[in-house]
């Protein structure tokens, strides 16, 4: 018998694996960690991608979501729900600095923001560092997300207990259509359209054109999270939500960026209700005066601008998407939300 190696999946529960010399095995040859915990999550049926743990923070279901919180060697303390890595203590600012500053940079004035999702508090953490925010509404549909996050992320501290944060735990999608309010700025940073999971239907066309669209100022700026966008893996959602969005709004944009954790290169959508935002961005090499930029740790104006050229394949793959999000045709990234768990 083999040294036992446990393997935390993406289940939420733990499995046994024998130490053998194979090299296909979770631990090879190549690793010599005192600890055997592993944590791995599937990328797609053919493809896993594992993380060697220091220890296990919570893991638990919640009403609408598996949830984990892991102490990695190499990531720091991860967030994963529903088998899917959300962020990761040593690279998520660029992930979150890329979802929050283009559209805040982008708008003249931006006061008011809605976070649909961000329950880690690290998108409001951003937000908050632009002095002529006046008030950040954070929606997040799952209490138990909120709590473990505010609990063990330590980096978010500051940023939960601010004055101009206002937490709401709800649905999203409820949320907004019972509002009167408008915003200058709505983000999405919701999990990602897993099947049976709680947010597939806040990347339809009805959601957007219905609900979200109407409750975004006359200069709004709108912007989401829209999944993997590598050379390999920007068809499963990321073309789909641009093409969707499109439906929707005149005035459109996607841009990506590598983030080691995912393994992979993630893609954000970014609209504006008036015309050639792009141009208008501040911080594209001048000084803004609303926030200092010396904050950031990855974006800068230029950066930005870049990252919305993107290489042949993908932007030839944009172009010709034709697939349109709704509640009956959805695309969904492999995995299953609790609703779908046998």
């Amino acid at each position: 018998m083999g040294e036992a190696v446990e393997v935390f999946v993406a289940n939420g529960f733990s499995k046994l694996y024998e130490k053998t010399d194979h090299k296909t095995l979770i631990n090879d040859n190549h690793h010599h960690h005192k600890d055997s915990c592993w944590y791995e999550e599937v990328i797609d049926e053919d493809l896993k991608w594992s993380f060697a743990l220091n220890s296990v923070l919570h893991k638990g279901t919640s009403e609408y979501q598996d949830i984990a919180l892991l102490d990695t060697k190499r990531f720091g303390k991860v967030l994963v729900i529903d088998g899917k890595m959300q962020s990761a203590e040593i690279d998520e600012f660029i992930y979150h600095e890329c979802l929050i500053h283009p559209a805040l940079l982008c708008h003249p004035n931006p006061k008011t923001m809605f976070i649909m999702g961000g329950g880690e508090g690290s998108s409001a953490r951003e937000a908050l560092k632009h002095k002529s925010m006046e008030k950040v509404v954070m929606c997040d549909i799952d209490q138990e997300v909120v709590d473990f996050c505010r609990t063990h992320l330590t980096v978010n501290h500051e940023a939960f207990c601010h004055k101009k944060l206002n937490l709401v735990i709800n649905d999203a999608k409820a949320e907004l259509e019972s509002s009167s309010e408008k915003f200058d700025v709505i983000v999405g940073d919701l999990a990602d359209p897993v099947e049976g999971g709680p947010c597939y239907q806040l990347y339809t066309k009805s959601f957007y054109e219905r609900i979200l669209k109407p409750k975004l100022n006359s200069n709004g700026i709108f912007v989401t999270q829209a999944g993997p966008a590598g050379i390999f893996t920007h068809k499963e959602v990321f073309t789909s939500i641009y093409n969707t969005i499109k439906q929707v709004f005149k005035y459109v944009v996607a841009y990506t960026a590598h983030i080691p954790s995912f393994a992979d290169t993630w893609g954000w959508v970014m609209v504006c209700l008036g015309p050639a935002f792009l141009c208008q961005c501040r911080g594209n090499g001048q000084e803004d005066q609303g926030k200092d930029r010396r904050e950031l740790l990855y974006l800068t104006g230029a950066l930005f601008i870049s990252s919305a050229t993107l290489n042949k394949t993908v932007a030839f793959s944009l172009l010709n998407e034709t697939h349109i999000y709704t509640e009956e045709d959805a695309r969904f990234i492999h995995g299953h939300g609790l609703a779908n768990r046998h």
